[in-house]
């Protein structure tokens, strides 16, 4: 429906994190610290600031960290509490007062559309956010709440564009349409990780969506595709024949936090804005690159 309020996101979040090994052997990638919060909470907050009340991770074996970190930890409390804490006893307990938090199990790692699939039970007929939280994005207004917008105005699914250089397009999912209002496209088709020179144009889809649940029929009839995994990608390919799908060339500044630089260079670059934090590491910086002059 038009105009229909946002209310619950999927976070698929059951992968290994072999790119963080050996810290990710016991520790989600998701919960790796992000100055004073872990990745997954910044996804969760923008979920949240954009209207939903339901939040359902997807999750798979050693993910029992994130379940306990959206839960009230009550001897923790309490000896915050003792101490005179209260304040810091306060934060710890509007984490768990989000939102309601939901979590279901993806029982193989079979790609993103069926990590999605997984979530269906929870989602009830309506349009749902999904949310990959290695992309902690930066922005006035959050980016699900952009999709919100061109969504209440003109219906159907919303993707999350960014322009990326012809020669990064086969990482990313890129799609084929006309624009039809300022940074809002109509898309005609989706390619997923295109070859080197068979992009159809320079626009990526990154980590935010706004779906409509009929992909999930898309999905339970998909094929292995890319990787041998099932591809969101190619069930959105199959909605467009029935519903509109549009993509929106957000604003905000998106942090890759997937790989080990991209995840430094996110803490590097919110330190620098973090009044407390900025002239620390700049004085890191000069120090360690003085000691090197000699080398």
């Amino acid at each position: 429906m038009v105009g229909a309020s946002l209310q619950k996101c999927l976070f698929p979040v059951a992968g290994l994190g072999t790119r963080f090994l050996p810290a990710t052997k016991d520790i989600p990638k998701e919960m790796l610290p992000l100055l004073d919060r872990p990745i997954i909470h910044y996804g969760v907050d923008e979920a949240v600031t954009s209207g939903c009340r339901d939040i359902v991770f997807v999750t798979g074996r050693s993910k029992r960290s994130i379940e306990d970190y959206f839960d009230r930890s009550l001897e923790l409390e309490h000896l915050l509490e003792r101490r005179g804490q209260k304040e810091v006893r306060d934060d710890l307990v509007r984490i768990s007062e989000m939102a309601n938090f939901a979590y279901v199990r993806q029982s193989e790692p079979l790609g993103l559309g069926h990590a999605v699939l997984c979530g269906e039970p929870c989602v009830n007929d309506s349009y749902f956010g999904l949310i990959l939280p290695d992309d902690v994005i930066l922005a006035e207004k959050p980016v699900l709440g952009q999709l919100a917008e061109v969504h209440a105005a003109l219906g159907g699914s919303v993707l999350a564009l960014e322009k990326v250089p012809w020669e990064e397009t086969s990482r990313y999912g890129i799609i084929e349409g006309s624009e039809c209002a300022d940074g809002i496209f109509r898309i005609s088709n989706l390619v997923e990780k295109p070859a080197s020179g068979e992009a159809p144009s320079r626009y990526a889809i990154i980590g935010r969506y706004l779906l409509s649940p009929t992909v999930f029929r898309h999905l339970r009839s998909a094929k292995a595709g890319v990787g041998g995994e099932i591809q969101l990608t190619d069930a959105l390919r199959e909605l467009l024949a029935e519903e509109p799908v549009f993509g929106l060339l957000y604003k905000g500044e998106r942090l890759d936090c997937g790989t080990k630089k991209g995840w430094l260079k996110a803490t590097v670059t919110m330190a620098l804005r973090d009044p407390e934090l900025k002239d620390f590491v700049m004085d890191i910086v000069r120090k360690e690159g003085s000691d090197g002059e000699g080398d």
